[in-house]
């Protein structure tokens, strides 16, 4: 079954400027809901999809894949085959309804819901690509306090190349913390995510040479 969509007022702010990115192709795109270069640049996209793809071919029970900010699922309908089920979520309620009409497993299930505020679905592993990067100090911490019911988060940011100031505070919508030379560390203060083991991935420099994007495995 379809998940609800949030009617927290507390998500109106952040839903209003996810909205307006989408609905002014604010990341690019020729066409409606484009999620940007981060979702789309192969260089980006494919060394992150085979990881991910081998992480979850390696358990013999399949896992529950929850996709906490799917966008528009160009990521994530390559991971659904690997999982025992995936739940994609998103802020943006006609992003979410353009997917269900495009995207369509037996195992895939949408929703419309703010994971800042909202109850976040069960399952055994949280997907977080390039989300967080995006959410205020505030709305970050809300999300991480509730990270702790899985056993495994797959993060993705994009972070300055080389040292940096982390957990520089925005305002939560289409800009990130790389503009002040800084980037999310989900382990250091405010946040203080407690994981038993975590391991860097890979970072891959982006497009357009500021930064690096780096995806990093938290076992909780």
């Amino acid at each position: 079954m379809d998940q609800p969509n949030s009617t927290n007022k507390k998500a109106w702010p952040t839903r209003a400027a996810m909205q307006q990115i989408y609905e002014l192709n604010l990341w690019g795109g020729q066409g409606s809901f484009y999620s940007g270069l981060g979702s789309h640049d192969p260089s980006l996209v494919d060394p992150y999809v085979k990881r991910v793809q081998s992480f979850l071919r390696s358990f013999e029970e399949p896992l529950e894949v929850v996709d906490l900010g799917c966008g528009d699922f160009n990521v994530g309908n390559q991971l659904v085959p690997f999982a025992k089920h995936y739940d994609a979520i998103d802020i943006v309620p006609a992003l979410i309804e353009r997917n269900k009409q495009i995207y369509q497993a037996t195992n895939l299930t949408f929703g419309c819901m703010d994971i800042a505020n909202d109850e976040l679905p069960p399952g055994d592993v949280a997907i977080l690509r390039q989300v967080l990067q995006h959410l205020s100090n505030a709305e970050v911490k809300n999300v991480v306090t509730k990270l702790y019911q899985y056993r495994f988060v797959i993060l993705t940011e994009h972070l300055p190349d080389g040292t940096f100031e982390p957990n520089k505070d925005i305002i939560s919508g289409q800009g990130i913390r790389l503009k002040k030379g800084s980037g999310l560390n989900l382990q250091l203060d405010p946040f203080n995510l407690k994981a038993k083991h975590s391991e860097t991935w890979f970072s891959v420099p982006y497009s357009n040479g500021k930064g690096v994007i780096t995806t990093t495995l938290f076992v909780l």
